[in-house]
């Protein structure tokens, strides 16, 4: 595998508490010999486990961006043993831009890893990633939510690993995070790349590999932050890196689903406006009416009604109202167990 043209400006083999950047050399017509300051810390005091916190992989989820650093303020050297990378805004391009991708190159980072060395900026950073970062780290945690298009009931994920030792680090990392729900993924997902995302790059690394959905809109879902700052620090309770004392008991134990089939997402079938008939937290039964798309620009045609194929928990729904042919509108979870 050809090396990261990236340069990082931290020593991840030094203790204390490090900020920096990750420089990515790009030529441009304002700034002929710049770089793209993605930015890092590391907080490391001796030898023991490594936690790897990311967020920012989609730049219109916040939650997790916010999360991170404010870890990054609170935790100290002195407060460890191991070592914790931070990296806030991984896809720093679409994070400065609020876009989900970014504006360099329109590529969604969450789908291309392992990424390549000499590719387009979001593929370098992937590469980077995938490369340089996940390989020191334990456990790593990529931090999500719905972006500019979904909203999502606050909780946390993994794809189920075939490893069934790591499976169960995975099952118990979880647990310590404590988000009220947490969804199993199986195998790939809907044709949406779940074995290109920074998670399972870590995960082809052995590397203990979970992900967060902390709501979304557009917006900080002020639940979903909170689940977050908790989980973060819990996770390094689990790991040994923090003391006991730090540890924050959830207030509910996580409640296991899961989500594998295409029967639990829902799909626009038409260009239209769309008019949710559940809420986030409903419960439906294969039947149950899910959605109306209504069209005002040929108002003398009926809506067109769409219905769930599946049961179980509405757990994300679509923001913008404007829909068209393939937009998902809806996914559902089940309990695991079922």
């Amino acid at each position: 595998m050809a090396k990261s043209r990236l340069v990082p400006e931290v020593d991840f083999t030094k203790d204390g508490k490090q900020t920096g950047f990750i420089r990515l050399f790009h030529s441009t017509h304002d700034s002929a010999y710049g770089f793209i300051p993605i930015p890092i810390v590391v907080v490391k005091n001796g030898d023991g486990p490594t936690a790897f916190f990311s967020s920012g992989n989609h730049g219109d989820e916040y939650e997790g961006q916010i999360a991170v650093t404010n870890l990054i303020k609170w935790l100290q050297p002195e407060m460890i043993r191991g070592r914790v990378i931070l990296l806030p805004m991984a896809n720093f391009p679409a994070a400065l831009a609020g876009r989900r991708v970014s504006p360099i190159d329109d590529v969604n980072m969450n789908r291309i890893f392992p990424g390549d060395a000499d590719g387009t900026v979001t593929r370098q950073i992937a590469h980077f990633i995938d490369s340089e970062l996940i390989p020191l780290a334990d456990l790593v945690i990529d931090l999500h939510s719905g972006g500019s298009s979904l909203n999502y009931i606050p909780t946390a994920l993994a794809k189920q690993s075939d490893d069934p030792a790591l499976y169960q680090k995975q099952l118990d990392a979880l647990r310590a995070f404590g988000a009220p729900f947490t969804y199993i993924q199986g195998g790939r997902q809907q044709g949406q790349g779940a074995d290109q995302t920074l998670g399972a790059g870590a995960e082809r690394r052995g590397a203990i590999a979970l992900g967060t959905e902390l709501g979304g809109a557009g917006a900080v879902n002020a639940s979903g932050l909170a689940i977050a700052e908790r989980g973060l620090r819990n996770l390094l309770v689990h790991l040994g890196i923090l003391g006991r004392e730090h540890w924050v008991e959830p207030p509910v134990p996580t409640r296991f689903l899961d989500v594998r089939g295409p029967e639990m997402y829902i799909y626009a079938p038409e260009n239209g406006v769309f008019e949710p008939l559940v809420e986030l937290g409903d419960t439906v039964t294969p039947g149950t009416p899910a959605a109306r798309i209504h069209f005002p620009e040929t108002p003398w045609l009926p809506p067109v009604e769409i219905a769930f194929k599946a049961a179980g928990i509405v757990m994300c729904k679509r923001i913008p109202a404007r829909t068209k042919r393939g937009d998902c509108l809806f996914h559902l979870a089940a309990d695991l167990s079922a």
